[in-house]
């Protein structure tokens, strides 16, 4: 999905993931065609160097980036670059955001929510950057103390065997009726819990559902291939299964 074009802006990209980074630049060049992805930053220190170099018109801040994070990167940046936070954290911080003017972006960007976002951006660009002091220390307040727990280990059964499984070693899960596949390195396992309950759970940065029965850990995708009918799959590091895309997740993998 689309939004009328604007004539041509430049922005930055930064967030400590490559994947979402990669996936919001394919969702911009849909939503904004014209607009110029003219660097990409890691961390907030190599944002804010990106805003000084190239004094783009708008700069995307993941809100989660070591070094330095994206409040204190969007402080830093002046007040020529429109900011628009990327977040996982709507629930906690949508509020916030509107009061202080300034626009988000869910992960993993949705087209339509994205489009919604362009359309705003495009309408303020022209007028100047609302300050942000006010803004990011009221998220610095709430993001630490609300931000939900996320899970770290599983309680998983093989056989009649009952282990821990860190989730940082979970390929993916896949749904099993009452239970949930739980798929590492070394084999598999079943977890008391439906997909739906897991992803309550697990933190929506790290573990991205691509089925309605499959949700894969975002670190692990070595790459999505796409048949002649479009149909998209994903590969994972160092082991042979393939994991289906549907229709509904495949906006996440636009450019693949």
């Amino acid at each position: 999905m689309s939004v009328p074009d604007s004539p041509r802006a430049t922005a930055i990209v930064a967030d400590d993931e490559p994947l979402l980074r990669a996936q919001l630049k394919d969702a911009l060049a849909v939503a904004w065609p014209s607009l110029e992805v003219v660097a990409e930053a890691a961390n907030g220190a190599e944002a804010v160097h990106a805003v000084r170099e190239h004094r783009p018109a708008v700069a995307f801040l993941d809100i989660e980036m070591p070094v330095m994070n994206g409040l204190e990167a969007a402080r830093l940046a002046g007040a020529d670059t429109h900011v628009v936070f990327v977040t996982a954290y709507d629930r906690y911080a949508v509020e916030a955001f509107e009061r202080g003017a300034i626009d988000y972006v869910l992960k993993p960007a949705a087209p339509a929510r994205l489009a919604e976002t362009v359309k705003r951006i495009q309408a303020r660009l022209a007028a100047p950057m609302p300050a942000m002091d006010a803004l990011v220390a009221e998220l610095a307040r709430r993001m630490p103390a609300t931000a939900p727990q996320r899970l770290r280990m599983l309680q998983a059964s093989t056989g009649s065997t009952v282990r821990l499984i860190d989730v940082d070693d979970v390929l993916y899960f896949q749904s099993d009726t009452k239970y949930t596949r739980v798929v590492t390195r070394e084999g598999e396992s079943l977890v008391k819990k439906t997909l739906k309950e897991l992803l309550a759970e697990l933190d929506p940065e790290r573990f991205w559902q691509v089925h309605r029965a499959t949700v894969v850990n975002v670190r692990e995708i070595a790459a999505v291939t796409a048949d002649e009918l479009g149909h998209r799959q994903v590969e994972l590091k160092g082991h042979p299964d393939r994991l289906e895309v549907s229709r509904s997740f495949a906006h996440l993998f636009r450019g693949a």
